[in-house]
């Protein structure tokens, strides 16, 4: 039995993809720096772990009599904690620099890495209209502008791995992520990204009776974005860590929309009107980002397919009910 080794399995995206590997047949270490009792999923099939990865010992630990490393460990949440914990998201260099020192001094067959889309160019997102992303759209006129703090350390990261594969021979897979969202994830508290934030007002509003309840939104609404749904990042993970492909690759969705238009569709599923009330103090990223898929649909064969309106609908379930639970 090929044993996996998850790290950050009490995040979203871990706990999902612990769990695809444990149905898969794999054996599964999940590690997480939370107490088990705040991991989003936790599986008891699995070796469950709490352990510090930007330590060392924790790494070397971690990487013992381990076929396959995914390394989604990162303090990181949506655009107002990554703009207003820069020192934060940049000490993630530990865990990634540990973590692939770790796989190579234990002989590791392949380590995943999970990027982002905030490792891109700035020059390429300055407008709502913008052209999608493309896999070279991060180095523009021979120099890199990510998203200060966060972007930088993972384009860091990105680079770290291109070398470990090149001096080292460590097989390595890197994912640029756009914009993760669906359930047993943040929805409250600081770290949830966009959607899930949206839905929680929405259904607040609902929960209230009131026609027309405020909601703030950071920005003027005008943003673009793509959002993905969190089983097709799963299935882009999967994927791409059992392909050839050894750069960066986009997993994210193409289908484009302002934030105005993400308000909408959640009032749509909700059966409710809302007020908007515009802070544009607050941080709001990028002008536009979108994903282009060209690259992954000729490597893989695939693309992340699932319309935003369905996911959105999954979540707001979710998130509602989460709401309800805890009045």
């Amino acid at each position: 039995m090929m044993t996996c080794l998850v790290c950050g399995a009490g995040g979203a995206i871990g706990g999902h993809l612990a769990r695809r590997l444990l149905d898969e047949g794999f054996s599964v270490r999940a590690v997480d720096i939370k107490p088990f009792q705040d991991w989003w999923q936790y599986h008891k099939e699995a070796e469950n772990i709490q352990a510090d990865l930007q330590q060392w010992p924790s790494c070397s630990t971690a990487c013992e009599d381990i076929d396959y490393v995914y390394n989604l460990a990162a303090q990181m949440g949506g655009m107002g904690f990554i703009q207003n914990n820069r020192a934060l998201c940049m000490l993630n260099v530990l865990i990634n620099t540990h973590m692939l020192m770790a796989a190579r001094n234990h002989d590791v067959k392949r380590y995943f890495f999970s990027s982002s889309a905030c490792a891109y160019h700035a020059l390429r997102q300055n407008d709502p209209h913008v052209a999608a992303l493309k896999e070279e759209d991060v180095l523009v006129d021979g120099g890199y502008a990510p998203e200060v703090g966060y972007g930088e350390e993972k384009l860091f990261a990105e680079l770290m791995c291109k070398y470990f594969t090149e001096d080292f021979g460590l097989e390595t897979r890197v994912a640029r992520f756009h914009n993760v969202y669906g359930p047993c994830s943040d929805w409250i508290g600081g770290r949830e990204k966009a959607p899930a934030a949206i839905c929680r007002k929405v259904a607040e509003a609902k929960l209230s009776g009131e026609h027309g309840y405020p909601i703030e939104v950071w920005g003027d609404g005008t943003c673009t974005r793509s959002f993905m749904w969190i089983g097709d990042c799963i299935e882009g993970i999967r994927r791409l860590m059992d392909s050839d492909v050894t750069q960066p690759l986009n997993i994210g969705s193409s289908e484009l929309v302002t934030i105005n238009q993400l308000i909408a569709q959640v009032e749509s599923i909700a059966h409710v009107i809302v007020k908007c009330e515009y802070d544009l103090t607050k941080p709001q990223g990028v002008r536009g980002r979108n994903s282009d898929n060209r690259l992954i649909q000729r490597e893989l064969g695939w693309e992340p397919t699932t319309p935003l309106r369905e996911g959105l609908a999954k979540l707001y379930e979710w998130i509602r009910d989460e709401i309800t639970k805890n009045k």
